[in-house]
């Protein structure tokens, strides 16, 4: 059964403004997939939506949303159930949402939030933007190193609401410097008269607030953490980040390399939501200086104006033999930008992958020259053969070149490699392409 079908009745009961049975419904619901349904609903359905859930529930839905839908939420609730909403949700997703949200509405929001709370969501928003201290919340839970165990556990029961998990317990001193962690399992099976120290074996990886987000979500992965500790430049634990909020950075890290791979570069509410004017924005910059560099290219080819004259097959292996090197070029550099966004690569590595590329390059080159030398001979003759073969071997090994390099040199002049785009490396490739194409066509045709 389709989604559409299964969540027919829901969207007829909306439509009828059956309030009762449309609570029931979403009691059988998880949170993400009444978000979702909201998507598919007018906005005038959104604010009944969200009312119909229950206070408990609301503020876990209600982070689940777009930014649209938020915002749209927001305005239309009073002061009281915005305050309610706001201090039901967790800290780090206050504080993005008031980031993002028109300078006036975050202070008009901000200004509802009791004064405690509202204190912590102003540090958050203090950390430098994409830093693990803007991702982390400051709810957890920590214990001491000289309590027995059946205290830790006795002091968990009563505060386990002021952490977003205690699935992993952290162990600190009396000042807040963190000692280490210990999983809850082993506190509960433990011997009950036992010291918590006892169960510390080594020290627990964490990071620092300062430290970049995709830092902290590469620690999450290589050591399977489902939490991870934020500790200040004092070693003090001063927040945690959960593995639900290290997949979000994965994903907008990963969407934003594509993106600048194509050249657009980030579209923050996203491209169903982003305006005609924004998107076009993103997409004219680059445009217009890949047109400036294609112009190498019709200038190369005047170059060879003679040689095209007199050998005119040669026109019809060029659109094959530069595509085929701006192909080569955008492989070596997707590769190369995911393996250093990855860590798999550093930047000392790259001589080493320099003379791999090599080697690869040339065998693809020569590989592809067999394939279009029979064509060359078939069209142009043995000569107009021999000089399509050896310049596709040339024109593919210069792209795989210009593909590998240009993201260690972006890397190196610390910028993003991720700029070392498709269309990027397609335009030098196509310029040098031609250059190499029609030299070698000249020195073996000897069309000087």
């Amino acid at each position: 059964m389709t989604d559409s079908l299964k969540h027919a009745p829901f969207f007829e009961q909306m439509r009828r403004r059956d309030w009762e049975s449309l609570k029931t419904m979403l009691a059988s619901l998880q949170n993400q997939d009444v978000a979702a349904l909201s998507q598919a609903l007018p906005a005038e359905d959104w604010v009944p939506l969200i009312r119909l859930l229950p206070r408990d529930r609301m503020a876990h839905v209600f982070s689940y949303l777009s930014l649209e839908q938020q915002a749209r939420i927001l305005a239309e609730l009073s002061d009281d159930e915005n305050a309610r909403l706001l201090t039901a949700s967790s800290y780090d997703d206050v504080a993005e949402l008031l980031e993002r949200l028109p300078e006036s509405e975050s202070a008009r929001l901000m200004a509802l939030l009791p004064k405690p709370r509202r204190r912590v969501v102003k540090g958050l928003l203090n950390y430098p933007p994409d830093s693990a201290g803007r991702l982390m919340t400051p709810g957890f839970v920590a214990v001491r190193p000289d309590w027995t165990l059946e205290a830790a556990l006795a002091y968990l029961r009563d505060h386990f609401s002021q952490g977003e998990t205690v699935n992993v317990v952290f162990v600190t001193e009396a000042d807040g410097h963190l000692l280490g962690a210990i999983k809850l399992k082993d506190l509960l099976f433990g011997p009950p008269r036992r010291r918590v120290d006892s169960l510390l074996k080594e020290a627990v990886v964490r990071v620092q607030t300062r430290a970049d987000q995709e830092e902290a979500a590469r620690l999450i992965r290589h050591y399977d953490l489902e939490v991870l500790p934020v500790v200040d430049e004092r070693e003090v634990l001063v927040g945690i980040i959960t593995v639900d909020d290290a997949l979000d950075v994965v994903e907008e890290e990963t969407t934003e390399d594509f993106l600048r791979m194509g050249s657009v570069g980030t579209i923050a509410p996203g491209l169903k939501d982003a305006a005609m004017s924004l998107l076009y924005r993103k997409r004219v910059g680059w445009l217009v200086i890949l047109v400036f560099v294609n112009l190498f290219s019709g200038a190369a080819i005047a170059v060879f104006e003679t040689a095209i004259e007199a050998v005119v097959a040669l026109v019809f292996f060029l659109p094959l033999v530069i595509a085929t090197g701006g192909n080569a070029g955008s492989q070596a550099s997707t590769l190369m930008v995911r393996a250093l966004a990855t860590g798999d690569v550093q930047l000392r590595d790259w001589l080493g992958l320099w003379g791999k590329e090599l080697l690869v390059s040339v065998a693809l080159g020569v590989t592809l020259g067999l394939a279009v030398w029979g064509a060359g001979i078939w069209l142009g003759g043995p000569d107009v053969g021999l000089a399509v073969a050896v310049a596709m071997v040339l024109v593919v090994i210069f792209g795989s070149m210009i593909g590998m390099l240009l993201p260690v040199i972006l890397t190196r002049l610390k910028l993003d490699p991720a700029t070392a785009s498709a269309p990027l490396i397609t335009s030098i490739a196509d310029v040098g392409g031609i250059l190499v194409y029609f030299s070698v066509a000249t020195a073996i045709l000897q069309l000087g």
